[in-house]
C-alpha cells in the first residue's frame, strides 16, 4: 500500500519502505499529486507547480522523466502514478491529511458521548501526526487545503484541552490553556476552557480575571463583545452554577485483579440491554457477583455509587459525582445535559429511595442512563432487570482451579482433585463469593478436607482477601444482609423453609403467594417458572443460614414433616385411580421432601414414619426405588412395633412387593407372612382393605415363585374379599394377578378371557396401571403359547406383541419404572420368539443392566419364559433408546 505524509515535509513509502524522494522537484511533484485525492493533474498544471516562471528548455520531456524515476521508485507499486488524459494521477492508500481529519472527528464524537479518556488519546494521536507546516512544499497551490487543516489542527487543540479538562483533569490543564491562549488570543473557546479549568480547579478569582482580559481584549482590538458561549459562562460563573462543577467523567472504578471468570454471557446481553434501556438492574442473590459484573462491565464508563453503608442515595451519588453539596438541584444539574451512567451498587436495603431518585433524574437528564445492582428490583417504571444467577457447576469449577492455582504455583488437579471441585462447587451453589472464600481455605487444608467441611459453611471459609469489591467480609455476613434487610413476617416464614430439600411448591408456604414473592424478589427464594406448578427452593447456603439462626428449628421440621403426611395422605390413594400418573409425578417431584421427612419422624414421631412409609411402599414399588424403599420401611417397622396393624400390615405387604421387584422373593414371602399375622383377621374396614391387597400381593409373589395354583387361590380370595368389603376398585388388579395365574397353570383361553374383562373393567374404572398389567398379561399369554413345550395359544404372536406395545405406552403415560422395564424384558423376548433374535438380543441385554443399576429383576413375571429366551450381547442403552427398539411409535 502506498502512503502518503503530508502534514511537514512530504514522504512516501510504499508497505512501510520509504521511497527516496532526492531535491525539491521530485517532492513538489509528489505533493501536488497528493493535494489531488487522486485526481488527474494536467501538465501545464504540474510545469508551473515545479518550475513557475522558470521552466526548462523541455518542460514536458522533464516532467516525464520526473514521473518515470518516481514510478520505478515505487516499485510494484507503480501502478499507483498512472497517465490520465494530458497529465497524471497518484493514488494514495492512506494519506496522513485524510487520517488526521477522520482521528480529530472520532476524538470529538467520543468527547460527545462522555468518553473523555479516549477522546484525550485520539485527538493527542492526531496532534501526533503533524511533523511541521502542511504542503510545505507547495505553500501557495494548497493555501486553501492547508487553511482547512490548519483550522482542524486548532480544532484538535482545544478538543483535546476541552476531553482532559471532562476528564477531571481541571488544574493540569490550566497551564496548557494559558499557552494556547496565547498562541491564539482571538480564539474564544480557548478562553472558555480557560476560564472553565481554574474555576474547577477553586480559582475562582483567576476566571474572573480571565473573564475580564478576554472582554477587555476584544472589546480593545477588535471593538466587539464576547460571544454567546462566553456570555453565559460569564452568568454561570456569576451566579455559581453547579453544572461548572461538575465531574465531566467517572472517575473510574478499579476493576479486581482475579480473572473475571463465567460471565460471557451475561456481559454481552448487559451491553444489549444497555444500548437500548435507560435502567437495567442486576438482580440476584448476595454473593453471586452482581458488583464484579457491573464494575467489569462499566469500571471506564460509569459513576461507582457504592451504597451499602448508606442510608441514602442522594449524599452517595452527589459524592460521587465530586460535588459541592448533596441536594438534587446540584445532582440533576450536573448531569443534565452530559451523557454518562451511574453504577448504583448494592440498592435493596434503598430500593423505594433509590427507585424515587432514578425516576427522577431519568426524566430530567436524557442523557443519562443507569446501571443498578440489587438483590431485589427497583419496581420503577421501564425498569430492566437481568438476573444474575450462580455459576454452573463447569465454570464454578473453573473459577476455583483459577484461584487456587493463583496461590499454589503449579498446581494442576488430579482425578481426586477433580471430584472434590464438583462437590465444592455444587454444595456452595456456585455461587462466586463462597466459591472465593473456598479457594482462599485451600492453602490451609486440602480440598479433600474442606469438601467434608461445607456443613458448617460459613465459620469455616473465613473472610474475603484484600482488593475484592464485596461489601461483605464473610459469607455468612452476605446472607445475613439480605434475611435482616427481610419484614418479620418474610423473614419468619424464610427461616422455617430450611427442612424443605430440593425445592417445594407453593402450598408448602402455607399458599402466602404475596410473602412467598417478596422473597423471590429479594433473591433469597429462587422460582423455576419453566415448570408447572411452580417450583421454590433455597440456595444451600441460605439454607445452611437458616438452620443456623432459625429460632425453633425442631418446629420447622415438624411443620416440614406435617407437610409430607398431607402430601403422602392426599396424593398415594390417587395411585389407584384415573389420576395415577399426575400423583406418580407429584411425589417424584417432592420424593427427596417424603424422604426427609420419613427420616425425621423415624425419632421424632415413629408411627408416623410408619404410616408414610407404609402409604409409599406402592409408589416405591412403581417407580423403581427399591433401595431406599427397603431401607425406609425397614426402619420404620423397627421403630413402631406397635403401631395400628393397618400400618404395619400394609407396610409389610406393600414392602414385600418392592422386594419382589428387587429379586429378593423369600424375603418378599417373609414379609408377608408376617402381614398375614397382623391382618388376619381384619378388625376394621382401614385393615380390610390392606387385607384384600395383600392377597394379590400374595399371588403376586407365588407367580414369581412359581407356585401357580397358589398364586391363583390367592387371586380369587382377594376379588372376592374386595367385593365384600365394598371396595371394587381393587378387583381389576386381584383378576389380572389371576390371569398371570391361569397362564403360568397351562389355561390361556380362561387367562385370555380372565384378563379381558379385567382390561376392560380397569378401563371402565380409569385405572390405567391395571389396564397396562392386564395387557403385559395378554402378551405373556401369547408367548407362552410358541414357548417350546406348549401346544399354542388364544393370543396370535402379532397380537400378544401389539398388547405388550400397548401396555409400554400406558406404563409409559402412568411413570411406572419398574413395569416399563419388565415389558421391555417380555417385548425382548417376543422379538426373539419371531425371529428377531439379534433386535431382541441388544433389547434384552440393555433392559437386563438397566434394570440391574436400578436394583429391579424384570424377569420375574414370566421366569417360564426368561428360561426359554436367552440372549446375550455387550449393549448400553438408555430408556428411549430401548422403548424405540420395541415400539418405535412411543
Amino acid at each position: 500500500m502506498l502512503t502518503c505524509r503530508v502534514l511537514g515535509p512530504v514522504e512516501i513509502q510504499v508497505d512501510g519502505t520509504s521511497v527516496p524522494l532526492p531535491g525539491l522537484l521530485p517532492r513538489r511533484l509528489v505533493t501536488a499529486l497528493a493535494a489531488a485525492h487522486g485526481r488527474p493533474v494536467g501538465e501545464d498544471t504540474l510545469i508551473d507547480l515545479l518550475w513557475g516562471a522558470e521552466p526548462p528548455a523541455n518542460p514536458r520531456s522533464s516532467l516525464f522523466s520526473y514521473v518515470s524515476r518516481l514510478r520505478k521508485g515505487l516499485g510494484a507499486d507503480r501502478e499507483s502514478l498512472a497517465r490520465a488524459g494530458d497529465g497524471y494521477l497518484l493514488r494514495v492508500g492512506d494519506l496522513d491529511a485524510d487520517r488526521f481529519a477522520e482521528l480529530v472527528e472520532h476524538g470529538r464524537r467520543l468527547l460527545a458521548e462522555g468518553h473523555a479518556d479516549q477522546a484525550a488519546q485520539a485527538l493527542a494521536g492526531a496532534l501526533g501526526m503533524w511533523r511541521g507546516e502542511a504542503f510545505a512544499e507547495l505553500p501557495e497551490h494548497a493555501a486553501s487545503y492547508r487553511a482547512r487543516l490548519g483550522e482542524l489542527r486548532a480544532v484538535a487543540v482545544e478538543e483535546r484541552l476541552a476531553a482532559r479538562l471532562a476528564a477531571g483533569d481541571a488544574a493540569g490543564t490550566v497551564g496548557d490553556l494559558e499557552k494556547a491562549v496565547r498562541a491564539e488570543p482571538y480564539r474564544e473557546r480557548r478562553w472558555e476552557l480557560l476560564i472553565l479549568a481554574q474555576y474547577r480547579s477553586g480559582r475562582q478569582a483567576d476566571a474572573l480575571s480571565s473573564l475580564r482580559r478576554v472582554r477587555d481584549l476584544l472589546a480593545e482590538e477588535l471593538g466587539l463583545d464576547p460571544g454567546p458561549a462566553l456570555q453565559d459562562l460569564e452568568r454561570r460563573l456569576l451566579l455559581q452554577d453547579p453544572r461548572l462543577l461538575r465531574e465531566a467523567r467517572p472517575a473510574g472504578t478499579p476493576r479486581p485483579l482475579s480473572a473475571f471468570l463465567g460471565r460471557d454471557t451475561e456481559l454481552a446481553l448487559l451491553g444489549r440491554l444497555t444500548s437500548v434501556h435507560r435502567l437495567v438492574t442486576l438482580v440476584g442473590p448476595g454473593g453471586a457477583g452482581k458488583t464484579r459484573l457491573g464494575v467489569e462491565f462499566a469500571a471506564d464508563r460509569a459513576w461507582f455509587v457504592r451504597l451499602a453503608d448508606s442510608a441514602d442515595p442522594l449524599p452517595a451519588v452527589a459524592a460521587a459525582l465530586g460535588l459541592r453539596g448533596s441536594t438534587l438541584e446540584r445532582v440533576t444539574a450536573a448531569l443534565a445535559d452530559r451523557p454518562g451512567m451511574l453504577l448504583l451498587d448494592n440498592c435493596e436495603h434503598l430500593a423505594g429511595p433509590v427507585g424515587e431518585l432514578v425516576l427522577h433524574l431519568l426524566a430530567h437528564c436524557p442523557g443519562l442512563r443507569v446501571l443498578a445492582t440489587s438483590r431485589e428490583p427497583l419496581a420503577v417504571t421501564g425498569e430492566q432487570l437481568l438476573p444474575v444467577d450462580p455459576l454452573p457447576v463447569t465454570a464454578a469449577v473453573e473459577l476455583l482451579v483459577d484461584r487456587i492455582s493463583a496461590q499454589r504455583p503449579g498446581w494442576r488437579p488430579d482425578a481426586a482433585d477433580a471430584a472434590h471441585l464438583a462437590h465444592i462447587a455444587a454444595a456452595l451453589d456456585g455461587i462466586p463469593l463462597a466459591l472465593e472464600l473456598a479457594a482462599a481455605r485451600s492453602r490451609m487444608v486440602s480440598l479433600g478436607d474442606l469438601s467434608d467441611m461445607l456443613g458448617d459453611r460459613f465459620p469455616s471459609l473465613g473472610t474475603v482477601p484484600g482488593g475484592a469489591i464485596t461489601p461483605h467480609q464473610t459469607l455468612e455476613a452476605a446472607v445475613a444482609w439480605s434475611v435482616d434487610l427481610l419484614p418479620p413476617a418474610g423473614r419468619a416464614l424464610l427461616l422455617r423453609l430450611w427442612p424443605f430439600e430440593g425445592g417445594f411448591p407453593l402450598d408448602a408456604a402455607d399458599d402466602d403467594l404475596d410473602r412467598l414473592s417478596a422473597l423471590v424478589a429479594r433473591s433469597v427464594v429462587a422460582a423455576d417458572i419453566d415448570v408447572t406448578p411452580t417450583r421454590y427452593r433455597l440456595l444451600e447456603i441460605i439454607r445452611a443460614y437458616c438452620r443456623a439462626h432459625d429460632p425453633d428449628p425442631a418446629a420447622s421440621r415438624r411443620g416440614h414433616a406435617d407437610w409430607v403426611h398431607a402430601l403422602v395422605a392426599r396424593w398415594v390413594p390417587e395411585l389407584s385411580g384415573e389420576h395415577s400418573s399426575h400423583a406418580m409425578r407429584v411425589l417424584r417431584r417432592d420424593l427427596a421432601n417424603v424422604h426427609a421427612g420419613i427420616e425425621h419422624d423415624l425419632t421424632a414421631a415413629p408411627e408416623a414414619a410408619l404410616r408414610t412409609a407404609s402409604l409409599m411402599a406402592w409408589f416405591w414399588f412403581r417407580a423403581g426405588h427399591t433401595a431406599t424403599g427397603l431401607r425406609l420401611l425397614g426402619a420404620a417397622l423397627a421403630a413402631a412395633p406397635h403401631a395400628p396393624a393397618a400400618d404395619r400390615g400394609r407396610a409389610l405387604a406393600a414392602g414385600a412387593t418392592v422386594r419382589f421387584i428387587s429379586g429378593d422373593l423369600e424375603g418378599a414371602r417373609r414379609w408377608l407372612d408376617e402381614a398375614r399375622k397382623v391382618l388376619d383377621p381384619p378388625a376394621d374396614q382401614a385393615e380390610r382393605v390392606v387385607y384384600a391387597q395383600m392377597l394379590y400381593y400374595e399371588s403376586v409373589v407365588a407367580h414369581g415363585l412359581e407356585d401357580y395354583p397358589a398364586a391363583e387361590r390367592r387371586a380369587r380370595e382377594s376379588v372376592a374379599a374386595a367385593r365384600a368389603y365394598g371396595e371394587d376398585w381393587i378387583v381389576p388388579s386381584a383378576e389380572v394377578c389371576l390371569g398371570f395365574a391361569l397362564t403360568g397353570l397351562g389355561r390361556l383361553d380362561e387367562a385370555r378371557a380372565v384378563l379381558t374383562g379385567a382390561i376392560a373393567e380397569a378401563l371402565g374404572r380409569r385405572q390405567g396401571w391395571a389396564a397396562a398389567l392386564g395387557e403385559m398379561g395378554l402378551g405373556w399369554v401369547g408367548l407362552a403359547g410358541i414357548t417350546p413345550g406348549r401346544a399354542g395359544s388364544p393370543v396370535a404372536p402379532d397380537d400378544a406383541l401389539a398388547a405388550i406395545r400397548r401396555s409400554l405406552r400406558l406404563f409409559r403415560v402412568e411413570d411406572d419404572l419398574g413395569n416399563l422395564l419388565t415389558c421391555l424384558y417380555m417385548g425382548a423376548q417376543a422379538l426373539a420368539l419371531a425371529g428377531r433374535r439379534e433386535t431382541a438380543a441388544v433389547l434384552l441385554t440393555a433392559v437386563r443392566g438397566y434394570a440391574v443399576r436400578r436394583g429391579i429383576d424384570p424377569g420375574l413375571v414370566s421366569p417360564q419364559l426368561s428360561a426359554a429366551v436367552d440372549l446375550d450381547v455387550d449393549v448400553r442403552l438408555d430408556e428411549q433408546q430401548m422403548i424405540d427398539l420395541l415400539d418405535p411409535a412411543v
